[in-house]
């Protein structure tokens, strides 16, 4: 696996965010284990991986444009993946402790997708069955992730894309504590109060 740190300051240690990729597919060597984190979400850029979560019922596929949010402590096992697999992952704090689970077998028996992991819900998003809304600036459109229900608002993570013919949207300005972006296709020219231009392309 190959790793691309995307926000090298990294917060001061609060926030990380990553880019993977595997490039030979096939099985993954991986154990049962968790991560003690108050944040971890990861977007399938590229591919497929097969996974098992704790309480989720049987193995699935995770393809490109979906993603998942990891509540704190699931137990979770990676399968195997496509080759050239990619993910862009997020998590809080920047260095978190991972864990190993001897006891758990996975799949674990249990079908429970409304449990509650340490005040966060366990949420799976596929692009493919997933609906285009309106945003709330002219010309966007955006796909909920939906982990703003599973964190009770402790995180938001959309997918946006421009309506055809619009080329310029209104700025706008966060409250949040970290915004982060990535540009899944095409170009984008940013514009932040005190930072000046950044073009920015497919991957950056």
């Amino acid at each position: 696996m190959c790793y691309r740190d995307l926000t090298p300051n990294r917060q001061g240690g609060r926030f990380i965010a990553s880019h993977m990729v595997i490039h030979d597919g096939g099985l993954v060597p991986d154990m049962v284990h968790f991560h003690k984190a108050r944040f971890q979400m990861i977007y399938c850029r590229k591919g497929w991986v097969h996974l098992l979560y704790e309480d989720q019922g049987p193995q699935f596929a995770m393809k490109a444009g979906d993603c998942v949010l990891q509540p704190p402590e699931i137990r979770y096992r990676v399968l195997e993946c496509s080759p050239g697999f990619e993910v862009i992952e997020i998590g809080c704090p920047a260095e978190h402790m991972t864990c190993i689970d001897h006891d758990m077998p996975l799949p674990n028996g249990a079908v429970n997708p409304e449990r509650v992991f340490n005040g966060q819900r366990f949420a799976r998003h596929q692009a493919e069955k997933a609906d285009w809304q309106a945003g709330r600036l002219e010309g966007i459109e955006f796909r909920d992730i939906g982990i703003a229900a599973a964190t009770e608002g402790l995180a938001s993570v959309r997918v946006w894309r421009l309506r055809q013919g619009t080329t310029r949207i209104p700025a706008v300005k966060h409250g949040a504590e970290f915004v982060f972006y990535f540009v899944l296709e095409g170009t984008v020219t940013l514009k932040a109060e005190g930072q000046g231009a950044q073009d920015l392309s497919a991957g950056g």
